[in-house]
């Protein structure tokens, strides 16, 4: 690198300077002086050294040019003496930590790293995250303190060039004697430390080679062999230093935090595992490396080979990527802890005066790993210098170094992404500001986050408008702040948008469905809103005026965040390209996790048929999914999903039907309707076999009335019966009749009392029990011997054999109180999970036990959305709410879907009750033949598809005798007017071979 030219030079090491002291540079005897003088013109840039690219790095040839320059002097010792004494106060470091400032081109050094604070006024920000951390420094950075003496001016105000000053300490003492031709007189003299300034390294363990074999084998030995030994002895010998010290840290600092309580018991393993990451496996292989070149050494004075052994082993350095591409966030997180944590902060000061640090700090050990790495083909290379053509290793050799170097390119594309990401993060969040918008924790310390695109956007279209707002696109979220203030913050403007939660529009486009089936499975639309009502979505403020696009006013783009918490902006880009650019952008990262967050997926069943006077209320499916019963405003069609070319059948022609089921073992339809156009809700049955598929009216007669003035009722199977309860609610109080279906064994005895039953001669249903509790009640669910029934309080238990009745909370369990004291909160369903219970209302959801008490207390789900609806497919809970499904684990509460949608509503999920809902008991749900199953993946065994995808590689039907009862697993929905089955995602393979049969289908 080109040395600087530094100004000229000056007859001695210091002189008295005429110019005023705000004309110099920098006072050159105070280190914090020279010190920001440093900082301030030192240039920073990339550097590689040893095959690592360093940021924001220097050399010790341009950090002794600048520091001559700024002391003014010709003197590169005294500039050299000056640097390693603001160096010994922490202002740069050598990038490996192992020897002070060089005045040398081949050594690189970075500033101290340090931590940036967010911004905070009146409320805390973000807590700091690792994208913060930098190699870079600030006016803010604590800068060396102390007096440089032989470069100050002497303390006596009398002293001059010309005249012997008084005090044998002056620094000008020796050249005013020689400016007045004095002979020098005894006094105090100064003199630059060899020690100082000598930059040999401390030794490492280990000799030479020629030192440890007899002199008669070493006389018998070439010049070139005995260098080639001397290389191959370093390369032993560095390797022993190298697993030293990584044990080291494994015993000096990894053992004594995991076992004391140093670092709080909580983040203890999270926080040994970010600082040191996986430096088990990196001890556990060059342990390896190390015993087996000293057994070589051992065995034999004259090493012939070493290629074999790193053959062996190099295959086998994969973790020093591992390592090397997460060492940034290892640092920030133990500088982070050093200046939070008062306990830790001590001991790494104890800790790093221990003899087996050797002086050196734990950054200087943390680096080991990367630069041991980078290291390699050096050492390497010089062993292949010296190696002769004829021996193994020339090849081997050159092998073993190409791998290497292929480890190395990966690790610093690894790190440098890491770097590039940190560098563009850390100067964001510190400057987010939370103002009036809730705190939200923006993951942005995630290891693999990603800034896609940035920009501004205005609030408004036209001119003089300053309501600039600046856009950030991660690749998980949609951040909109307030332009950058004058201090250099960015307040919050809106909530950030997860992007599953996101749907964009450019209000001026065409708003055709999409046909194929590719748009109509993504996310993200370029309308999304095309489907819906308009007018009304406008009337409810979910959709802004048509807009025109013009060069003047901008080209709008409306942001909507789904859910509870949502919102609608509307902001402005200057050109169609740059509104374009967004809508590609956000479209194409909501495609890559569609792709990746793809558990469930949608079967569409119906489309444009169900609509307008005939909306569809509800579903139930039947005959082992095959055939579907759908409740209508104007009836009850039946649907077989065998033959999807034929629409549904009409088949009773009763107004309002809010409810249907069907008794499989029964052959039983039941039905609520009535209550909009038809006074009172009515619950009526009728026998399958006596619907006739031409005649609606005539069914209509054959339907036997079960219970009139109804609010809802619920099928299901409890004390061993099929049951339907049937209630009637009011504000005050609810009564509930409990009817089974009269044994068909009865009714068949012969045809003519079937032919009375059609004509209405016998009962279907008889009552089996009927009680009242005294609150209002919205649902009903059957567990094994008892019913639960969701009232606007909670859950209420009720044993059908005493009638008596009882709440499901405890209320002597103070954990509970934020449900039970919490206003306007609606319960809506309840699971049975192994032994605990899982109550899902429509804020959150969380489990109890048997008794009552709250279950998992650190689990809780505080739904995205407002759902009305639940559905439990194991082990995943899915909550529907009108614009989207949000679909979460139940172990863990996390968030792995949404499938987004318009006028989203639930029409069927059943829900197994006699049994406990585990992987054990869930495994066989899936049914050979099940209209809304993919197919298996050609020549992929069971085990392999439930690798994948769990709950899809079963062959077997599930009956009664296995054990567990038969349950409908279907969840049927409706968007709009399609209707659509939502089941398991198969894996990818399968999926190709769905796509590619569709594909196929439309080109025929």
């Amino acid at each position: 690198m080109p040395q600087k030219e530094a100004t000229p030079p000056r007859p001695s090491h210091r002189q008295p300077d005429s110019r005023p002291a705000e004309n110099r540079i920098a006072d050159p005897a105070l280190l914090s002086c020279v010190a920001k003088a440093f900082r301030n013109r030192i240039t920073l840039s990339v550097v590689v050294k040893d095959g690592l690219a360093y940021h924001d790095a220097f050399d010790g040839q341009e950090a002794v040019d600048t520091i001559a320059t700024i002391i003014e002097t010709t003197d590169r010792k005294v500039a050299l003496l000056l640097g390693r004494a603001m160096g010994a106060q922490g202002l740069f470091h050598d990038v490996t930590y192992e020897h002070p400032l060089r005045d040398s081109p081949h050594e690189i050094y970075q500033f101290k790293a340090r931590l940036l604070t967010p911004f905070a006024k009146n409320e805390m920000a973000l807590a700091v995250p690792m994208e913060n951390f930098s190699q870079s420094s600030t006016d803010d950075d604590p800068l060396p303190c102390g007096v440089f003496t032989f470069l100050a001016d002497c303390y006596s105000t009398t002293c001059t060039r010309d005249a012997l000053c008084y005090s044998i300490a002056c620094p000008r003492r020796l050249e005013q004697q020689a400016r007045l031709n004095l002979k020098p007189q005894p006094g105090l003299s100064w003199s630059l430390s060899k020690e100082s300034l000598d930059d040999t390294p401390i030794s490492e363990t280990g000799t030479l080679w020629i030192h440890s074999i007899p002199p008669e084998i070493a006389a018998n030995v070439s010049d070139q062999e005995k260098k080639r030994q001397e290389a191959i002895n370093e390369v032993i010998c560095t390797e022993v230093d190298f697993v030293r010290d990584m044990e080291y840290l494994r015993d000096c600092w990894v053992k004594p935090l995991r076992t004391s309580d140093i670092i709080a018991e909580p983040r203890r393993t999270q926080f040994v595992r970010q600082v040191f990451r996986n430096l088990e496996e990196i001890i556990a292989v060059n342990t390896r490396l190390r015993d087996a070149l000293n057994e070589r050494k051992k065995s034999y004075a004259i090493v012939e080979t070493i290629g074999d052994i790193y053959l062996d082993v190099v295959k086998d350095f994969e973790p020093f990527v591992r390592y090397g591409s997460h060492q940034l966030y290892g640092k920030f997180e133990f500088e982070s802890e050093k200046s939070s944590n008062a306990a830790f902060a001590q001991f790494v000061e104890d800790t790093e005066r221990l003899p087996e640090s050797r002086n050196l700090e734990l950054n200087g050990y943390l680096t080991k790993p990367t630069t041991r790495l980078a290291r390699y083909p050096l050492l390497l290379e010089v062993v292949l210098k010296y190696t002769s053509d004829d021996n193994p290793d020339k090849v081997r050799l050159v092998e073993v170094v190409k791998i290497i170097r292929g480890f190395l390119k990966r690790m610093d594309e690894e790190s440098g992404k890491t770097e590039s990401r940190s560098k563009l993060l850390r100067e964001l969040e510190p400057q987010l500001v939370f103002e009036n918008a809730e705190q939200v924790d923006l993951r942005l310390r995630d290891e693999n986050r990603e800034l896609l695109h940035r920009g501004m956007l205005k609030q408004r279209g036209g001119e003089g408008d300053n309501g600039n707002l600046q856009v950030f696109l991660f690749d998980h979220a949609l951040l909109i702040v307030k332009a950058k203030t004058k201090d250099e913050r960015f307040p919050l403007y809106k909530r950030p948008i997860p992007l599953e939660l996101l749907v964009v529009a450019a209000h001026e486009e065409p708003t055709n469905r999409p046909t194929n089936m590719k748009n109509r499975q993504t996310i993200i639309r370029r309308n999304s809103f095309s489907r819906g009502d308009k007018d009304k979505d406008r009337e409810n403020g979910f959709l802004p005026l048509p807009l025109k696009s013009d060069s003047k006013n901008g080209y709008p783009i409306t942001f909507m965040h789904l859910g509870g918490k949502g919102y609608v902006l509307t902001l402005w880009a200057n050109s169609a390209v740059g509104r374009n650019k967004w809508l590609e952008e956000i479209a194409k990262q909501q495609e890559v996790i569609r792709e990746r967050s793809m558990t469930f997926d949608t079967l569409s069943l119906s489309e444009g048929f169900f609509f307008g006077e005939n909306k569809v209320n509800c579903a139930a499916p039947f005959d082992h999914g095959s055939q579907i019963a759908y409740g209508t405003e104007s009836g009850v069609y039946l649907s077989d999903l065998s033959n999807r070319s034929r629409p549904p059948v009409y088949v009773l022609a009763l107004l309002d039907v809010m409810q249907v089921d069907v008794l499989e073992e029964y052959r039983l339809l039941v039905v609520l309707s009535g209550g909009k156009k038809v006074p009172g809700r009515s619950v009526m049955a009728v026998p399958l076999e006596a619907l006739d598929l031409n005649d609606p009216i005539a069914n209509l007669k054959r339907a036997k009335e079960v219970s009139s003035h109804a609010s809802f009722f619920k099928a299901g199977t409890c004390l061993g019966r099929t049951l339907v309860s049937v209630v009637k609610a009011s504000a005050l109080s609810s009564t509930i009749k409990t009817l089974e279906p009269i044994d068909q064994a009865v009714r068949r005895k012969n045809k003519p009392a079937l032919r009375k039953l059609l004509q209405g001669g016998n009962d279907i249903l008889r009552v089996f029990k009927e009680f009242s509790i005294p609150t209002e009640s919205s649902s009903i669910h059957f567990l094994k011997t008892k019913l639960c029934v969701e009232c606007t309080k909670g859950f209420e238990i009720v044993d059908l054999e005493t009638l008596d009745y009882q709440s499901l909370l405890d209320t002597a369990d103070p954990s509970l109180d934020f449900v039970q004291k919490r206003e306007n909160t609606r319960p809506i369903a309840i699971y049975r999970i192994e032994n605990e219970f899982l109550l899902c209302y429509d804020e959150f959801a969380f489990y109890v036990n048997m008794d009552g008490w709250r279950a998992r207390p650190d689990w809780i789900v505080h739904w995205e959305g407002s759902p009305t609806s639940f559905a439990l497919h194991y082990p995943f809970v899915l909550a529907f709410e009108p614009t989207f499904i949000e679909i979460r684990k139940i172990d863990t509460g996390q968030l792995v879907q949404v499938i987004p949608g318009n006028n989203l509503r639930c029409l069927f999920a059943d829900t197994p009750p006699s049994f406990t809902h585990s992987a054990a008991t869930y495994t066989n749900l899936y049914a050979r033949g099940n209209p809304y199953i993919y197919p298996q993946v050609e020549g992929a065994s069971p085990q392999e598809q439930e690798r994948d995808h769990p709950g899809t590689a079963s062959s077997t039907p599930l009956s009664v005798d296995g054990g567990v009862p038969y349950t409908r697993d279907e969840i049927i929905v409706v968007s709009d007017d399609k209707v659509m089955a939502v089941r398991l995602a198969p894996p990818p393979a399968s999926r190709q071979q769905f796509a590619s049969g569709v594909a196929s289908e439309e080109k025929s």
